[in-house]
């Protein structure tokens, strides 16, 4: 083995960890932002279950949070694959 693999082996061995650091802040910012679009997403409940209430169909839970959990999603990735620089 040459240098560069010697110390990139011995690094891997020193952290204990599959991650830095800086990956799993981001796997908890992700979470934090998927759970944040789901909360989005609640609501509209009628108050009488045998009227009809068009507010389940509004901007908020149409569009905005399906997008706000989609992001968080590309956060979770991102965070998994992305190795930051040292």
């Amino acid at each position: 083995m040459d240098k560069k693999t010697q110390e990139i082996n011995t690094n891997e061995e020193k952290s204990g960890f599959v991650l830095e650091k800086i990956n799993y802040i981001l796997i908890g910012v992700g979470f934090v932002v998927i759970i944040i679009g789901f909360l989005l997403l609640s609501g509209g409940k009628s108050e009488d279950p045998t009227v009809y209430n068009p507010e389940i169909f509004n901007f908020r839970r149409i569009t905005l949070a399906p997008i706000v959990i989609l992001l968080g999603f590309i956060t979770e990735i991102f965070a998994i694959l992305w190795k930051p620089k040292k």
